[in-house]
């Protein structure tokens, strides 16, 4: 994927949005390789950073910086006009996993949190930020990806093999992957 770097920002008030969907380790826990998740609503880091910085000005502390990856945002504007100030924003291709966003706030210090892509479905979503958010959590953002992955990968297998075993007929329930047989009145 090809990654824009935006020059120059044309709009300096912030971008409405959405309410953040984020999950932070616990204040005080054991330290991590993760600090936790956030799972934006889309690969606009104009309109999505605004959320999260607005999360976690009160909690943390005021952003003032962040670097992401290209690899998985179109377009990486400099600036991005937030509450009250301005978030730099950064980019590394080879030496910051494509899959994190790392925070800066002169009063903390450093924050990286796993980036959920935004297609993730829910239930994907919810195991994804109950993982990074976990206390001590050694295992990298890709890695947190790419075990999910696998995982939905291997589920779907077994279903399948599940229906191909019994005839199509489904579980012992009587439908297939939990789904209600109308004629049954299950």
């Amino acid at each position: 994927m090809t990654a824009t770097i935006e020059r120059s920002t044309i709009n300096e008030r912030p971008v409405p949005s959405s309410p953040v969907r984020l999950s932070l380790v616990p204040a005080g826990s054991v330290p991590g390789l993760l600090d936790g998740a956030w799972w934006p609503r889309s690969r606009d880091l104009s309109r999505e950073l605004p959320a999260l910085t607005d999360a976690l000005d009160a909690p943390w502390g005021r952003v003032t910086r962040v670097t992401v990856n290209p690899s998985h945002w179109p377009v990486i504007p400099r600036k991005v006009p937030v509450t009250g100030h301005t978030v730099h924003v950064g980019w590394f291709a080879d030496e910051q996993d494509p899959h994190k966003l790392i925070l800066l706030s002169y009063t903390r210090g450093r924050m990286d949190l796993l980036v959920i892509p935004p297609e993730a479905d829910a239930a994907a979503a919810a195991r994804l930020m109950s993982a990074a958010a976990a206390p001590g959590g050694l295992r990298t953002a890709s890695t947190l990806l790419g075990d999910d992955s696998a995982r939905d990968g291997t589920e779907a297998r077994s279903r399948e093999e599940g229906w191909e075993t019994d005839g199509g007929a489904g579980s012992a329930g009587g439908s297939p992957a939990g789904l209600l047989d109308p004629a049954r009145g299950r």
